[in-house]
């Protein structure tokens, strides 16, 4: 008997953004490739209405639902309501918990948790904070819910010189936090289930090829989504064969530390900022990042010698039931 198996992702909006309509990439490929390990594969955009949507699914008989809902009425803050929802009918779902999904989407909190649990993270403040900063020491304007670079601009990035810019002017705590900015190299480590618990993929570089000394090398908005500026065209992704013992060492212990700490499941990215020490802070932890066929995730399996029906088995071997 052929098992039948349900996408559900967030309804892109007629007037959606490039970063909102990458779910229907998602969508495709995952389709796709879970026909071809043998299922039945349904598809349905979840909208404003998710309450009811959610609890329809229960009683359709599905084995389970590949969830690739990324915002909840173009809300990060209500991501978690889905699996919420989910865990509370019974549905058997791919990747993060709940919990884990609720912790990991506020960036304030989940810095906070790792900086008790002895992940490292760097140095920052609350908005309402900004006079304590040090002058000539730089910073990041940090949105606290979004994800996808959502709100991060060159702009974003500045340096105290003891009056508070004209950035934070209109940016409160509820949304908006401070960090201190790593000025150094920029990994994006995928890990994913195994057999013998979480494997780090192999971590993926951001190169900010002739980057001038006036754009910051963040990836922004533009660098990832905005198509024909210099900052998406000059922005790459490099899977590094040289890096030192000490860094992986150091890549690895961050990337399983934040997977038990949060609880994470399925598959998941761990973005760092890494110093000329070797040092490695933190930035944020995607629970359900992008799993388009160019994504970070899959290109980091990819490298790793995985194919995607190998990559999609795994993810769904660890469902949360």
């Amino acid at each position: 008997m052929t098992k039948r198996c349900l996408i559900i992702y967030n309804e892109p909006a007629p007037d959606a953004l490039p970063d909102e309509l990458d779910v229907l990439d998602q969508v495709n490929f995952i389709d796709k490739t879970l026909q071809s390990l043998g299922y039945e594969v349904e598809r349905r955009g979840i909208t404003d209405n998710f309450f009811n949507e959610i609890a329809g699914i229960a009683g359709e008989g599905f084995e389970f639902v590949f969830n690739l809902v990324e915002s909840v009425g173009k809300k990060a803050e209500i991501l978690y309501f889905i699996p919420g929802l989910l865990n509370m009918h019974h549905i058997p779902y791919t990747g993060c918990p709940v919990e884990a999904t609720f912790i990991t989407a506020s960036k304030v909190l989940a810095r906070r948790i790792m900086k008790a649990n002895g992940i490292p993270v760097a140095g920052g403040c609350r908005v309402s904070e900004a006079s304590q900063l040090v002058p000539g020491r730089k910073y990041i304007l940090k949105p606290v819910w979004e994800d996808g670079s959502l709100g991060i601009t060159e702009d974003s990035v500045f340096t105290f010189d003891g009056t508070v810019p004209d950035i934070l002017n209109d940016k409160n705590d509820r949304h908006w936090f401070i960090e201190e900015f790593i000025d150094g190299r920029e990994f994006n480590v995928s890990v994913k289930a195994g057999p013998d618990g979480p494997e780090m993929l192999p971590p993926a570089e951001m190169i900010f090829h002739n980057y001038p000394d006036d754009i910051p090398r963040i990836v922004s908005y533009k660098a990832k989504w905005v198509e024909d500026t210099f900052q998406y065209e000059n922005s790459r992704r490099h899977f590094p064969a040289d890096l030192s013992e000490r860094l992986m060492n150091n890549l690895r212990a961050a990337v399983t530390g934040c997977w038990h700490t949060f609880g994470l499941k399925g598959y998941a990215r761990v973005d760092m900022r890494v110093d000329s020490d070797e040092n490695v802070y933190v930035l944020e932890v995607n629970a359900n990042p992008c799993i388009s066929p160019d994504s970070g995730f899959i290109s980091a399996a990819i490298h790793a010698g995985y194919t995607h029906q190998e990559i999609i088995r795994h993810i769904v071997n660890d469902l949360n039931i």
